[in-house]
């Protein structure tokens, strides 16, 4: 196999031969993911390198991490768990980027998640999951191709914590920030992505949505769950 590389604007990429065109069309993804986190986020990030990969077993010699974050997460959401988003790199399976690229850029922007590696850094992922995840996979374009998923978690396994427990998080974290969104609008959703609120998730909630009690925004998101999840009606 013989690596390769490939550049745009604002990324590089390194890819086996065979991936050629869609290190392409990737980092072309990319620079229009960019732009338009642009509009909502104060920084966003440039320079990054993205890796590709052909398989899970070599992502997985990339990233040993990488066995355990599926085993993490919930069957239905394991399709999402596709990548790792490092400081200066992105691992991933082609194309699970866009959602790479934006919790990169969503980690650069929270003001309280620790710069460093470090305990109290794994801490604060796992209890904000939800939100980190959600936010990447809705700003990257994932949750709106998510019904076949959602469907399958509510027929199967116990019903999802509000707000979503990390195993969840990946697929569900991305319906409570649709919900914020058509409630709310974007701007609404990046900001509170910028912060982790000292009072925990479930006073982030009451603040994005106005003042609204968690219990009411539980009961909204449920219903709002259950529309993701059924068929889309037949266009007369």
């Amino acid at each position: 196999m013989a690596w390769i590389e490939s550049a745009s604007p604002s990324f590089r990429a390194r890819h086996d031969s065979t991936h050629a065109d869609d290190a392409d069309r990737v980092l072309h993804s990319l620079e229009r993911t960019r732009e338009y986190l642009a509009d909502y986020f104060p920084r966003t990030v440039e320079g990054l390198s993205v890796v590709f990969h052909g398989s899970v077993a070599s992502l997985s010699v990339a990233r040993p991490l990488m066995p355990l974050a599926w085993l993490a997460a919930s069957p239905a959401a394991r399709r999402y768990v596709a990548g790792w988003a490092g400081p200066r790199e992105l691992h991933v399976l082609v194309p699970a980027v866009p959602a790479l690229y934006a919790r990169r850029v969503i980690v650069e922007n929270n003001q309280d998640l620790p710069r460093r590696l470090s305990p109290r850094r794994l801490r604060a992922e796992l209890r904000w999951a939800w939100l980190l995840e959600g936010t990447a996979r809705w700003f990257g374009g994932q949750t709106a191709h998510a019904r076949p998923a959602v469907a399958r978690r509510l027929r199967d396994g116990r019903r999802p914590a509000f707000p979503p427990g990390v195993r969840d998080a990946p697929l569900l974290g991305g319906t409570v920030i649709d919900l914020l969104v058509r409630e709310r609008g974007e701007q609404v959703a990046a900001e509170m992505a910028c912060r982790l609120h000292r009072h925990g998730p479930r006073s982030a909630l009451r603040d994005a949505f106005g003042g609204r009690p968690p219990a009411r925004t539980e009961e909204a998101w449920r219903r709002h769950l259950t529309r993701l999840a059924s068929p889309p009606e037949p266009q007369s």
